[in-house]
């Protein structure tokens, strides 16, 4: 028996409620599940699908994409459109790892220094699904570990860890309870919108079974379709919001330190990246330029008058991004606390106290971004900021990170405007601050805002770009670097990045540089350093070093343009800049594993050196041609090739018949000064839709863009038209061949290009 609702069924003998909110996603969750707005889930997602309902010994309910089935014990299964099962629910007993510990022994090791995995937590809801023997899994944001995640255990806890981020870790800043599984070259998601703790172990347990758990909450999870990987990307982005497309500025190399202290220390890092022409668009100020830590305050010894400093680094192409956090000190001479208390803006005890903690102004108190008007209130003091000509917003702490203990479950905090607790809302904290932050400076400069985050929750790449947080200036937390942020990518979060040359700890030379290759094309490109480590801007090393540095940041500049294009296609289809090979070949098994390489969109191949001393490594190239970028050598696909690589050259290949936009040298990004631009063409045809707006405000939702259709035929042909004109277009297009080198100008009506030589 089901009771159906337009596209939802209730099925009350399995306690389930089976939604088809399009073709290829089905919403599966308890029917005692509250109703409450869930802050990943974008509002009015359901489309009209057509459903067909077979009633016999199991419900099954059919969309033109997905087959779900439910049996009487409640047991969901789904399958693909030719009957081809996807995931499905294990029916047999569960058999919990053998571990030799008694308690006594246990002590023994851990008096040693030694500490032991921890065995699940007790969990409120599970669900366990079939594991195959050919099933790969990706996700989870940036979990640490390699690119597949089978055989692992994680968890789903906001932490700020200052461990080595290690593989054992199982939880980190982000909590993103988003799984991509692969059988073959059959894809599918899924997807757990529950924001309490929660575990998943995806196969270490039993190579019979995977399975996720929970602390509390309902049960509420998505089961996304599609035709692959690609398809299930664009299909959980859909439900839950794409990257929007950020200021053109921010793709610009960014330089920070915990912390540059003083004015003249701000300038001085100015100074030196403009006389050494290294190309950069920002500098960060971590949390000394505050007075005494008090966030949205400016500290008047030491920045004396931050409104010109900000103003004379704008002048030199630099934009000035700031942190604060979401610990507020205790000081009832302090405007931001007085204000909060009055308006009881902070979380509290069960008894109805302000709950007081301690971050790093001393004692601290906790906005509560779980009501609308705290987010507003704290939206409004952005204000401060962008009076002082800050350009943008870096929220840390946000897990949120305290110095004495975790805040207590039971702490009050408010889910939607209702009462709530810390165990519910701590994963959604930094989601709502974000939001927060967001809207605040759209709504007080016009512009696209730019938000960066710590902690993280699905949904968050609404508001705020990411890094992976406090790393180590160690060789295996750059081989981090690939997993974590493709997989990032594949969560929705198509701009993040990770601190170049490691956080913590003393950097060496050749590290720096292989770091900076390594990320050269994350979307978020800074180099951030903790204080006490050794100076880590490229200057403090030798002249080789700043060389290196150098030219490889002109390599970034050079391919910005290419890097916006593919950001505008993400706004359209979830797909994010950086992706691990497997999305676009599945079939592929040499890489269904394989995280020493990543895409950038479809046509870059890149393959660092991710260990000390070497000078070649070994590139596998996926199917098709592949050209290096450099000296267009000829690599064919499916094989695996040693390419020379000594230090500060990155081995980087583009697809043949492949034209990429490469922009003039520039030292930072000023789209009013764009002009003109280059097709350079890799191969013997190709074509480019090309992507131009003024890089700033939301003018382009009503218009105000260009697109381009560059094309190259096989006899050498080529073309420049307008795919859609709705700003000043560049008054000069190059398009370069292997054999020539072809000029393009605007006509005096500006609207259609012409060959001139």
């Amino acid at each position: 028996m089901f009771e159906q609702t337009g596209q939802s069924f209730a099925v009350p003998n399995a306690g389930l409620r089976i939604s088809f909110i399009t073709a290829e996603i089905v919403r599966v969750q308890s029917l005692q599940a509250p109703g409450r707005a869930s802050v990943a889930v974008l509002p009015k997602r359901e489309q009209t699908t057509p459903i067909t309902v077979t009633q016999g010994e199991t419900l099954t309910l059919a969309s033109s994409a997905l087959t779900i089935r439910v049996d009487a014990a409640g047991h969901v299964d789904a399958y693909d459109s030719v009957g081809t099962p996807l995931v499905i629910d294990y029916r047999g007993e569960m058999t919990p790892l053998k571990r030799d510990m008694d308690a006594a022994k246990s002590a023994l090791v851990e008096a040693e220094g030694h500490s032991l995995p921890a065995a699940p937590a007790a969990a409120k809801l599970q669900v366990v699904k079939q594991l195959r023997a050919d099933e790969h899994f990706y996700g989870l944001g940036d979990k640490t570990g390699w690119l597949d995640k089978r055989g692992y255990v994680y968890d789903n806890w906001n932490t700020d860890d200052g461990r080595p981020h290690l593989e054992d870790i199982t939880r980190l800043y982000k909590s993103i309870p988003f799984l991509l599984g692969l059988v073959h070259d059959r894809a599918y998601g899924l997807f757990f919108d529950n924001p309490y703790p929660s575990h998943f172990d995806l196969g270490k347990e039993s190579s019979a079974y995977f399975y996720y758990s929970a602390a509390g909450g309902e049960l509420n999870y998505y089961i996304i379709g599609g035709a692959g990987l690609t398809d299930v990307v664009r299909n959980y982005t859909y439900l839950t919001g794409r990257t929007p497309l950020p200021q053109k500025w921010t793709l610009g190399y960014q330089q920070s330190r915990f912390s540059y202290e003083t004015e003249g220390a701000v300038r001085d890092v100015a100074t030196h990246l403009r006389e050494l022409h290294l190309p950069a668009d920002a500098i960060h100020l971590d949390i000394d330029y505050m007075d005494g830590f008090r966030v949205f305050t400016v500290d008047s010894h030491k920045f004396p008058d931050m409104k010109k400093l900000t103003a004379d680094l704008l002048n030199v192409g630099l934009k000035t991004v700031t942190i604060i956090d979401p610990g507020v000190k205790v000081d009832p001479d302090y405007a931001i606390y007085k204000e909060g208390i009055k308006q009881h803006a902070f979380a509290t005890t069960p008894k109805g106290e302000v709950y007081v903690n301690q971050v790093w102004p001393g004692d601290a108190v906790y906005p509560d971004f779980g009501q609308s008007r705290v987010r507003r209130w704290w939206a409004k003091n952005q204000q401060i900021l962008t009076d002082l000509g800050v350009s943008g917003v870096w929220n840390d702490m946000n897990e949120p990170a305290s110095f004495r203990g975790e805040l207590p479950d039971d702490t009050v905090f408010s889910d939607d405007d209702e009462p709530s607790t810390a165990l519910a809302m701590h994963n959604q904290y930094a989601h709502n601050m974000d939001q927060a932050t967001f809207e605040g400076l759209r709504e007080q400069t016009g512009k696209r805002p730019f938000v960066i985050t710590r902690a993280a929750y699905a949904g968050t790449q609404r508001y705020s770009t990411v890094w992976t947080g406090d790393n180590r200036s160690s060789w295996s937390n750059l081989q981090l670097l690939i997993p974590q942020l493709c997989n990032l990518g594949l969560s929705g979060f198509a701009i993040a990045g990770t601190d170049i040359g490691g956080f913590l700890g003393d950097t060496t030379a050749e590290l720096l540089v292989r770091w900076l290759e390594a990320g050269l094309f994350s979307p978020l490109l800074r180099n951030h350093s903790c204080a006490g480590t050794r100076m880590q801007e490229p200057w403090q090393f030798d002249e080789q070093t700043l060389d290196l540095y150098r030219q490889n940041l002109q390599l970034r500049y050079q391919l910005i343009d290419y890097l916006y294009d593919l950001l505008e296609a993400g706004t359209r289809t979830g797909l994010p800049v950086m992706r691990p090979l497997v999305l676009h070949y599945p079939d592929d098994p040499q890489v269904t594993d394989l995280s020493s390489e990543y895409l950038v969109g479809q046509q870059l191949l890149v393959a660092p050196v991710l260990m000390p001393g070497e000078t070649a490594r070994s590139v596998y190239f996926p199917a098709g041609d592949w050209l290096d970028f450099t000296t267009g050598k000829h690599y064919a696909g499916r094989q695996t090739a040693l390419v020379q690589a000594p230090l500060g050259h990155l081995p980087l290949f583009v697809h043949a018949d492949t034209l990429l936009p490469l922009r003039p040298a520039s030292e930072w990004v000023d789209p009013t000064t764009e002009t003109t631009l280059t097709f350079k063409l890799f191969g013997s045809r190709g074509e480019c839709e090309h992507y131009q707006d003024n890089g700033s405000d939301y003018a382009y939702q009503q218009g105000a863009y260009n697109r381009y259709l560059v094309k190259v035929n096989a006899t050498g042909q080529a073309s420049v038209t307008f795919l859609h004109r709705g700003v000043t277009p560049y008054q000069h297009v190059t398009v370069q061949t292997p054999t020539q080198t072809l000029q393009f100008q605007l006509n005096a009506a500006g609207n259609q290009y012409e060959l001139v030589r």
